[in-house]
């Protein structure tokens, strides 16, 4: 495990959740080796190794199971962690118990918009089904679902009160780009239909521009391209004017805050998991990555950009309410600094 990856998962344990609630159960988690779901991997197996907990398993569901071998190649020999291939549109057949479903395979970046709609919507939905129909079968205790900010929708200039989560604006069904957002948004009815009907706990997280060691850099999203601008000591280079604001959240702090629906938040209700204090214009994240690392001596760049295959947002600005989560005991700590900082020296 490299050291900043170490540093963070250690930050995550010291909080003062109910680790000890994971004892003895199996967690199936898909997207197992994507950013987000990865980080709640190496944090169940942390808690073994630390005996935070009697020993949990993990059964990773991923895509192409060389990348996730690669990138879980400290477990090599971790016989608590089971990685199997399968695409969640298909049906998957599991012979062993599963006490937790945590389902985050979806594609995020908005690259795959315009080229791969059906991609994009398909594990929001079908993979959404068969793995309530999963979780039914093994009669689970809780199912917790990755959905997104961009659930919300498009709101209006003058509008930018925060967003609780029962805040919704618009979304046109006939814009390609809703394939995700509706779909997201239809992933989590399905959850608290399911849930209802076949008695299980439900939980929906809505992150919000999560960033951090692991991500791919050639993701497609604007702050993946900025990190690999600068970890590849190129100038940056923006695709807009930059004056889009976004709140972007250190995967660390998410990662606490993941688990904190998880053990401690109410079923059948979402929760918005983001850092508002860090609501930074693109523009603002580009120039402090820049003062960063200054001996790189790079600089900021605007470029036009084929729009076909990128799909910028219309979303300008988001401003989502946190108090929710913050009920549960749960608040973001590290700025874009520190957490940019992180990030970019996990690839040095």
């Amino acid at each position: 495990m490299c050291q900043i990856l170490n540093y963070d998962i250690n930050r995550i344990i010291e909080t003062n959740l109910p680790w000890q609630e994971f004892s003895g159960k199996t967690v199936l988690i898909t997207g197992a080796s994507g950013l987000l779901p990865a980080y709640l991997v190496e944090t169940l197996l942390y808690l073994n190794e630390k005996q935070l907990c009697e020993k949990v398993n993990v059964i990773g569901i991923v895509r192409n199971k060389d990348y996730a071998k690669n990138k879980f190649r400290h477990h090599k020999n971790n016989k608590y962690l089971n990685l199997l291939e399968a695409d969640v549109n298909n049906l998957i057949h599991i012979d062993s118990k599963i006490d937790i479903i945590i389902h985050a395979a979806s594609h995020a970046s908005p690259k795959y918009y315009a080229v791969d709609p059906v991609g994009t919507l398909s594990p929001n939905i079908i993979g959404t089904k068969n793995l309530l129909e999963l979780g039914v079968k093994k009669k689970i205790k809780s199912f917790m679902f990755f959905s997104s900010g961009e659930v919300y929708g498009k709101t209006t200039d003058a509008s930018l009160e925060k967003l609780s989560e029962s805040s919704y604006y618009w979304l046109d069904p006939m814009d390609v780009r809703s394939c995700y957002a509706e779909s997201k948004r239809m992933g989590e009815t399905m959850c608290v239909a399911w849930g209802k009907q076949y008695s299980f706990d439900v939980k929906v997280v809505r992150p919000f521009h999560t960033y951090g060691p692991g991500m791919k850099l050639d993701d497609g999203r604007v702050f993946a391209d900025f990190v690999s601008n600068i970890v590849n000591g190129e100038d940056i280079v923006m695709k807009s004017d930059g004056s889009h604001k976004r709140p972007f959240c250190y995967i660390s702090d998410a990662t606490v805050g993941f688990f904190t629906v998880l053990l401690k938040g109410e079923s059948a209700n979402a929760y918005n998991v983001a850092n508002p204090t860090q609501n930074v214009s693109i523009k603002a994240l580009a120039e402090t990555l820049i003062d960063l690392f200054p001996e790189k001596k790079l600089k900021v760049k605007r470029v036009t950009v084929n729009q076909s295959q990128y799909m910028r947002s219309p979303i300008i600005e988001q401003v989502p309410d946190i108090s929710k989560l913050i009920k549960l005991g749960w608040m973001p700590k590290i700025d874009i600094r520190e957490g940019f900082y992180h990030t970019i020296r996990s690839y040095l």
